[in-house]
């Protein structure tokens, strides 16, 4: 592949990547909303159309909720095939913080600014252009799109979607590229995610709130009760999870994936700064990034009931609810953690109510092998540098579902940095990381069409030590 050639490419198509961008931001694809049902709609079609211009098939899938878009090119039959996965819906963008309307595109000298930039239009979009160019190369690979558009609600109708199998065929390998860099100038590549396991505790213990100079040191009080639970279950201090056979199935990191964590240039007070933190359970390097990927998890989201006005009001309360969720690791079991919490619970306060809130099974991919060496050779290519190897404390539903419908390897390749704003206010991408993702999105087709069609290496064990 000719590197004056791809240059001259991707400098040509800046101009259309920032129009295409600022149309897409401006569309407000919040999928958790059902007001935004037709700019869902909308969204759908725009991508549909980006595919059909840059010379792709391109169609829109029914789910039984937001649709999914799929599309690409078809080279021939003994070419490898593979599948780009993104999604087009975004967050919501209610924060007081936003210094512009979230859903007006700004294009500050190659900064574009906007809900969706980064997470995941901009890199949706990076894609692509690497992909026309390597099909205007003549690479002999198939390239296929899959865009969803529930992935921030969890990827509820994804599965329904994969069915249809006409419109979305079973590649050969799938590269998702929806994840977060550690630090500016240093690619980092996932290759697991946690799951999540959601739940609510409640309590009712009165038909109504009750005054405490009356009824209180009688009266039970819910709130108190469920606190009791929370300090069963959670030693907040440490973190550590007291649920009995919490931790029996989990896998800890070996020395050669801590050290692939550690090249990602992560730095604690970098970390505590991005993300406001006062004070952490630890300062160690490689334990913080033992906790935030690679370890599961027990956290309080909210305790409600009694009164939230100013002031105090004297009141034993009625009824109390507990918010938590589990963030899981392989090859822990979200059906099995959840069965271990009720049968505990029971025994700590049999009266709690425990109600599961959704869940996401946990991801283990690929370390080492011809699919990662591609995925690395690609980075250095399009980034000056390897990537590091590392794994993802957040959960993506849909690379669970491909993984189980296809059984084929699933790698990353993510483009955007901490100070972009992944589901925060002033979120942005920017020209380097779009033209370097273009770079290395082009390489890696390269590479694959080199590798041939393989077999089924989604087994490779994860904790196998890189070369």
């Amino acid at each position: 592949m000719n590197d004056r050639q791809r240059q001259t490419f991707i400098n040509g198509a800046r101009p259309r990547f920032e129009d295409l961008l600022g149309q897409m931001v401006q569309v407000p694809s919040i999928s958790m909303d059902p007001d935004h049902a037709g700019d869902m709609r909308r969204m759908a079609a725009l991508a549909a159309q980006y595919l059909t211009d840059m010379g792709a098939d391109a169609q829109i899938v029914e789910t039984g909720g937001c649709p999914l878009v799929s599309g690409g090119w078809t080279t021939g039959a003994k070419h490898p095939t593979v599948t780009i996965y993104n999604h087009m819906d975004v967050q919501p963008a209610q924060e007081p913080e936003w210094k512009q309307d979230p859903f007006v595109f700004r294009n500050e000298g190659g900064i574009y600014r906007g809900r969706g930039a980064t997470d995941d239009k901009g890199p949706a979009l990076a894609a692509l252009f690497g992909a026309r160019f390597a099909i205007e190369q003549g690479v002999p690979i198939n390239i296929r799109f899959l865009w969803e558009l529930e992935e921030e609600i969890g990827s509820p109708h994804f599965e329904a979607g994969l069915r249809n199998r006409t419109a979305i065929p079973r590649p050969d390998s799938v590269v998702v590229s929806d994840t977060i860099w550690i630090a500016s100038g240093r690619p980092a590549m996932p290759y697991g995610l946690r799951g999540l396991l959601g739940v609510r505790l409640t309590l009712q213990t009165g038909a109504k709130d009750a005054h405490s100079g009356l009824t209180g040191g009688a009266a039970r009080n819910p709130l108190a009760e469920l606190m009791e639970v929370a300090n069963a279950c959670l030693d907040a201090k440490t973190g550590r999870v007291k649920i009995p056979g919490f931790y029996d199935e989990v896998i800890e990191p070996t020395k050669a994936e801590i050290k692939s964590f550690l090249k990602s240039g992560f730095q604690v007070n970098r970390f505590k700064s991005a993300y406001g933190l006062q004070a952490l359970r630890t300062e160690d390097p490689a334990d913080v990034m033992r906790r935030i990927w690679a370890s599961p998890t027990f956290e309080i989201h909210g305790l409600t009931g009694g009164y939230h006005g100013p002031g105090v009001k004297t009141v034993v309360p009625s009824k109390g609810e507990l918010k938590v969720s589990m963030r899981l690791v392989p090859n822990q079991k979200p059906e099995r953690v959840f069965a271990l919490l009720k049968k505990y619970i029971a025994k700590v306060n049999p009266k709690v109510k425990v109600e599961r809130e959704g869940m996401l099974q946990p991801f283990r991919g690929l370390f080492d092998g011809p699919y990662v060496e591609a995925v690395s050779r690609a980075v250095k290519e399009g980034f000056g540098k390897e990537p590091a190897f590392v794994r993802e404390g957040g959960s993506i539903g849909a690379v669970v579902t491909m993984q189980k419908a296809w059984k084929v390897p699933i790698l990353f390749m993510g483009l955007s940095l901490p100070e972009h704003g992944y589901h925060a206010p002033n979120e942005y991408f920017d020209w380097g990381q779009a033209s370097g993702g273009m770079t290395a999105f082009a390489h890696y087709f390269s590479e694959l069409a080199k590798m041939g069609k393989q077999g089924d290496l989604s087994g490779v064990r994860l904790h196998k030590k890189r070369g």
